[in-house]
């Protein structure tokens, strides 16, 4: 599956905590199902050719949106161990603030 990034597009991350900042290191993607999908915590993720995410996470979750400027290279850069497409997912190089966007 092909994973475009837009440079002034919307970043996710998702977790099972509440927080307004990102610590260094933490995962973050332009793809929301994604974030949503690790939000609950899952062993098990995987997808498929048209982009259907299957995974087993029980819990409680929320989607956080970025809130801050960041540059792909700068503030980020592509997760160098993920065996997913590439683009899929990114790591921080420093704590990021973030806005809580839902519930899940």
């Amino acid at each position: 599956m092909e994973l475009k990034i837009d440079p002034n597009g919307i970043w996710y991350h998702g977790s099972n905590m509440v927080f307004s900042e990102m610590k260094k290191g933490s995962t973050i993607t332009q793809w929301k199902e994604l974030a949503e999908a690790f939000s609950h915590k899952p062993s098990l993720l995987s997808y498929d050719d048209n982009g259907t995410i299957y995974h087993n996470g029980t819990e409680k979750g929320y989607l956080y949106t970025i809130d801050e400027p960041i540059t792909v290279g700068i503030d980020i850069y592509q997760h160098p161990r993920t065996v997913m497409d590439k683009n899929a997912e990114f790591l921080t190089k420093r704590p990021i603030k973030v806005k809580m966007v839902c519930e899940l």
